[in-house]
């Protein structure tokens, strides 16, 4: 993707990143940020996606540090997109305002909202993880792109390889001045949980992903839990990265099923996705094989704002 240096949008713009495994969730992502805001022409979307950038391909196979413990690189890993979190202060010539959302988080409130609020100074605003407090949510932040002149995802990506940095500390904005980052509610990265406060709905617990169900998983789970850690590397040294890790559950929630699913009848509706597309994605266990027939009984979701 060129940059937009020259001619850097005065609006906000959206960043979402993605890769092949995970494109269908990309498009129903932008579709819901702009079906949801009441100001859908005030502010751009673009979709990255990490196939577009061949020093990711370049590194396929080699080791990097995570969690302190070495890992293979795989492109080919359902996540192997995160890393382009950072890449938006350089699309948009380290000038203005961008918001950067990972492709498994969908809008049920009005993006505009966050879109123009004060950063109060702070370079980036997102929220805290949900798993380690000290550590930050980077799947969705607010950047100020001047702030960040120092973010620079090629040069980042080659110091993982050569062991300067840890995988995780870049992920979780360890290495970025506290005093920088400034949180928000929950509620705008709402990791799983959909209620009448819920502004974005995140389905980060990948396992119960609701377009993935009866899929085998092909995710390389967290080694950082002590004595799951150890199973973890053992079973990756024994099967391989994906082996005897089984199939993707269905969503424990219902509505947040229904949500994904309504929203991707809408796109395919608008002609936003055809249907080769999705056949497509199901051949290659992209999203699961009934999404079709999920689609045709899904109800219709309400007007802007509604969650199901």
């Amino acid at each position: 993707m060129a940059s937009i240096e020259e001619n850097t949008p005065a609006r906000p713009h959206i960043f979402i990143q993605t890769n092949a495994k995970q494109s269908i969730g990309a498009v129903v992502s932008a579709y819901s940020l702009k079906r949801n805001s009441a100001h859908p022409d005030e502010f751009d979307v673009t979709v990255m996606h990490q196939e577009d950038y061949p020093y990711f391909r370049a590194r396929e196979g080699q080791t990097y540090l995570r969690h302190g413990v070495r890992r293979t690189w795989l492109n080919d890993d359902l996540q192997s997109f995160t890393l382009l979190r950072f890449m938006p202060p350089a699309l948009m010539g380290y000038k203005g305002r961008a918001l950067v959302v990972d492709p498994d988080v969908f809008a049920v409130g009005d993006v505009w909202e966050l879109l123009t609020r004060d950063m109060l100074g702070k370079a980036i605003l997102c929220r805290r993880s949900a798993f380690k407090k000290a550590s930050f949510a980077t799947s969705v932040m607010l950047l100020d792109c001047g702030k960040l002149r120092h973010w620079n995802v090629e040069r980042g990506f080659d110091e993982l390889f050569e062991l300067k940095r840890d995988y995780n500390d870049w992920m979780s904005l360890k290495l970025e001045p506290p005093d920088t980052i400034g949180l928000i509610e929950d509620e705008w990265n709402d990791f799983d949980r959909l209620t009448p406060k819920t502004r974005m709905v995140h389905n980060t617990r990948r396992r119960t992903q609701p377009w993935k169900t009866g899929l085998p998983v092909d995710y390389t789970p967290t080694e950082l839990v002590p004595v799951i850690g150890w199973l973890m590397r053992a079973r990756r040294a024994l099967f391989g990265d994906h082996g005897m890790l089984g199939r993707y559950a269905r969503h424990p929630d219902r509505n947040q099923e229904a949500l994904f699913f309504g929203l991707l009848r809408e796109c395919v509706d608008k002609g936003l996705v055809g249907e080769p597309a999705l056949r497509d994605a199901m051949a290659n266990n992209y999203i699961r094989h009934d999404a079709l027939d999920v689609i045709a009984h899904v109800p219709p979701l309400r007007a802007m704002g509604a969650a199901a």
